[in-house]
C-alpha cells in the first residue's frame, strides 16, 4: 500500500460522527443540518431537461477533454464574468469531474514528490482535499493562517525565504472555505511575485465565486488578477470552478480547470491515463448551465435574503458577521467548539461543524479552535428555525 495513506487524518464529516456518537436529539424538533457545503435550492428545471434529453450520449466514451461545446461555454463564461479578452478554449480549458476531484488530481500531476523538501502550502482552516492530495503527492504540506486579528487574510510574508524554496504548490481559496475572505488585486499581486521568485504553482480554488452580495464588488478571480496584472499568458496560474454551487447540481459533479496552457497539457495527458472523462450527458446540461445566468442571479437573491434575516437575529447573541462571499458564517463560540457543535445537536436537533476540524496545529496554534462554521444551505425557512434554535440555545449558556 502506498505508505502515505497512514498520514491522512479523518475526514471532519467523521469526526463529527464520533462527537455525536450516543445522542439522542429531541424528537419533537426535526433535523436541521447546517455543516456540510451541500447546497439545497432547487436545481434548475432546464438542467435537469437538458440532461435527461441527452441520455443517447451515454452509448458513446467521453473524451478526455470534452466536447468543443462544453469547452466553449466554459471560455465564454470565463470571458464575461472575468472581462477577459480571449480564453482559448483549445488550450486554456479542462472540463472535470467536479473541483475536488481536479483540486487532488493537479496536485498529483505538478508536484515533483522525489525532490527533497517538496512542500505544497495551503490556507489553514482549509478544505481537507488540500493536505491529502499533498501528502499521496509525497510532499509535506505547510499550513498558513487565517487569523481573525488580521481578519483572515493570507499573510505570504508569514513564510520564511527557506520554506518558500520548497514549495512547488500553494493553494488558494477565494472566496475562502470556511471564512469567506475575498483576496485583493493586492494581494494577488504578492502571490505572483513570490511564484516568480520561488518557481511555484498557484491552484485558485474558486468554486464559491458566484454566491455574493454586492453586484458592483465580485469576488476577484486569479486569472482576472493575472491578466489585470499583465500576465496575459497565466503562467503558473489555473484556476478551479464548478457548478455545484453555482448551479444547485453537486450530484452532476460538473466543474473546470482554466488558465496556463502549458500545466493544462501536462494536466491533460496526465487525465487521459487516469480516465476520469465527463459523462456526455452531463457535458450537454452543463453547457446550458454555464450559458445562463438567470438561475445564478435567483441564488444569489435566496442567499442573500437569508444572510439578511439571519445576521441581525444571531448579532445579539453571537459575533456573526456577513461574509465577503459564500454561504457560511464562520462563528467565534463562546464554548470549545466541539462541546458547542454536541451540545446544539444535543439539545436543538441543529448540526453545525467545529471549527477546529476543518484546521491543523501550525505556529502553536489550531486556527479552528472557538469556531464553527455554519452554511446556510437549507431553504430560507429551515435556516431562520435554525437561527432561533440557537438563540434558544444561546439564552441557556
Amino acid at each position: 500500500m502506498n505508505p502515505n495513506l497512514a498520514r491522512l487524518q479523518t475526514y471532519p464529516f467523521e469526526k463529527l460522527r464520533a462527537l455525536f456518537a450516543g445522542i439522542t436529539p429531541p424528537a419533537d424538533l426535526s433535523p436541521i443540518r447546517l455543516s456540510i457545503g451541500e447546497p439545497q435550492h432547487p436545481t434548475p428545471g432546464f438542467i435537469r431537461q437538458t440532461l435527461a434529453d441527452n441520455l443517447g450520449g451515454l452509448s458513446s466514451y467521453p473524451l478526455t477533454l470534452g466536447s468543443d461545446a462544453l469547452r466553449n461555454a466554459i471560455a465564454h463564461w470565463l470571458e464575461r464574468r472575468y472581462g477577459l479578452p480571449k480564453i482559448d478554449a483549445a488550450s486554456q480549458v479542462v472540463p472535470v469531474n467536479g473541483t475536488r476531484e481536479a483540486l487532488f488530481a493537479f496536485c498529483q500531476c505538478v508536484v515533483d514528490g522525489t525532490r527533497p523538501g517538496a512542500k505544497v502550502l495551503c490556507p489553514n482552516p482549509f478544505y481537507q482535499i488540500y493536505e491529502g492530495a499533498a501528502y499521496l503527492a509525497g510532499a509535506e504540506p505547510i499550513f498558513l493562517n487565517h487569523l481573525p486579528e488580521n481578519g483572515f487574510a493570507s499573510d505570504f510574508d508569514a513564510i520564511d525565504e527557506a520554506t518558500w524554496r520548497g514549495v512547488q504548490l500553494v493553494y488558494v481559496c477565494s472566496p475562502g472555505n470556511p471564512t469567506g475572505r475575498v483576496l485583493s488585486l493586492d494581494e494577488w499581486k504578492h502571490l505572483f511575485e513570490l511564484s516568480d521568485r520561488n518557481g511555484f504553482i498557484i491552484a485558485a480554488d474558486e468554486c464559491y465565486s458566484e454566491i455574493y452580495f454586492d453586484d458592483d464588488a465580485k469576488p476577484i478571480g486569479g486569472l482576472e488578477a493575472a491578466w489585470r496584472l499583465g500576465r496575459t499568458d497565466f503562467r503558473n496560474i489555473v484556476m478551479f470552478s464548478s457548478l455545484s454551487k453555482r448551479s444547485n447540481v453537486p450530484g452532476m459533479r460538473s466543474g473546470f480547470v482554466a488558465g496556463d496552457a502549458k500545466l493544462l497539457k501536462d494536466f491533460v495527458l496526465y487525465r487521459t491515463y487516469h480516465g476520469c472523462q465527463m459523462s456526455p450527458p452531463v457535458q450537454a446540461a452543463s453547457v446550458v448551465a454555464w450559458n445562463d445566468e438567470v438561475h445564478v442571479e435567483e441564488n444569489r437573491r435566496l442567499y442573500r435574503d437569508k444572510f439578511a434575516r439571519i445576521t441581525p437575529m444571531l448579532q445579539p447573541w453571537l459575533p456573526v458577521e456577513l461574509p465577503d462571499a459564500g454561504f457560511y458564517y464562520w462563528m467565534r463560540t463562546p464554548l470549545p467548539d466541539t462541546e458547542f457543535a454536541r451540545r446544539l445537536q444535543a439539545e436543538y436537533n441543529v448540526t453545525v461543524l467545529p471549527g477546529s476540524y476543518l484546521a491543523r496545529e501550525s505556529n502553536g496554534i489550531n486556527p479552528g479552535d472557538g469556531f464553527v462554521r455554519i452554511a446556510l444551505v437549507a431553504d430560507t425557512h429551515e435556516c431562520v428555525e435554525a437561527a432561533q434554535r440557537i438563540i434558544d440555545f444561546c439564552k441557556t449558556l
